[in-house]
């Protein structure tokens, strides 16, 4: 399910489906800071390996939006202003973490970032006033993923008593800035019907 995550707008020909470029760029940032631990522990040669996968995927999707299908972007409609997320997430990136060390602050901010990145996406979706089918099709994989985790969360505090504040209140954010666009999924694209979105802010 996480592959989709940065696979997912690779599936298509050209950007004129609707995805937001800053978006993508926001997801390459969560994972650029995640994965600084490349550099100073080693886990496995999968991790490894997975970690490397994700990163060049996310920075190819973000070559391909502005650079190769860049004619086909809608530039005129992703106009969310990153600042609005960028500068809140950073502040409490350094007022709320497990350890006031440089990776472990860089690693809260990708927590943090990746909470809010979607919203470019949903911005865009809902000042055009409708998506392509894949483009709905891959916001809810998106989103269903992030379900995921929360039941992965609750499996591992019951089986391990494991409990992480920081990704569990992020993942429940991100979740339920996905709820109305489950509900329209489910109302009118499962339907065959194309999908509008109110203004997510």
């Amino acid at each position: 399910m996480a592959t989709l995550l940065v696979l997912g707008p690779l599936w298509l020909i050209s950007c004129k489906e609707g995805i937001s470029g800053k978006s993508q760029i926001l997801f390459a940032l969560v994972f650029t800071t995640r994965y600084l631990d490349l550099f100073t522990n080693f886990i496995s040669v999968y991790n490894t390996v997975m970690k490397v996968v994700f990163l060049l995927c996310a920075y190819v999707t973000v070559y391909m939006i502005y650079g190769k299908f860049r004619k086909t972007f809608d530039s005129e409609n992703d106009t969310f202003r990153l600042e609005f997320l960028l500068v809140p997430v950073i502040g409490l990136s350094f007022l709320e973490n497990y350890s006031f060390t440089p990776l472990e602050i860089l690693w809260t901010f990708s927590i943090y970032l990746e909470s809010v990145a979607i919203l470019p996406q949903l911005f865009m979706i809902s000042k055009t006033g409708e998506a392509e089918t894949i483009t709905t099709h891959y916001l809810f994989f998106l989103g269903l993923y992030r379900a995921l985790y929360l039941a992965n969360w609750i499996r591992r505090y019951q089986t391990e008593n494991f409990y992480d504040q920081i990704a569990v209140v992020s993942g429940v954010v991100q979740t339920i800035f996905y709820c109305d666009f489950f509900y329209l999924y489910v109302t009118k694209v499962l339907k065959g019907k194309k999908l509008s979105l109110p203004m997510p802010i």
